[in-house]
């Protein structure tokens, strides 16, 4: 990571380093390397999503194929005082729903 001699941080754009904030460019010979380590954490958080075996389960009917059993969570998607929502991943198509 870099920052500009203003304080924003400086963006690769092609071969050079750009800011953001006020437009002042340098050239960058680490550009490739810096591209290659955002694309090693994007590939990482794929695999997160992989791992969904950890999950915990629940018998209930996917509504798409059928299966009686899925992976669920729940989140606060409302007000604080009003209950979370529950979701539900199918363990065999991977369809996902909720329920309020």
């Amino acid at each position: 990571m870099k920052f500009c001699k203003c304080g924003a941080i400086m963006v690769p754009s092609g071969s050079e380093l750009v800011c953001r904030a006020c437009g002042h460019k340098e050239s960058a010979s680490d550009v490739k390397a810096f591209r290659e380590i955002k694309k090693e954490k994007v590939k990482s958080a794929d695999t997160q999503m992989q791992d969904i075996d950890t999950m915990p389960t629940m018998k209930v009917k996917c509504p798409k194929c059928g299966h009686p059993e899925a992976h669920f969570w729940t989140a606060q998607t409302r007000g604080g005082d009003e209950a979370e929502t529950q979701f539900f991943r199918c363990k065999k198509c991977g369809h996902s729903w909720r329920k309020y």
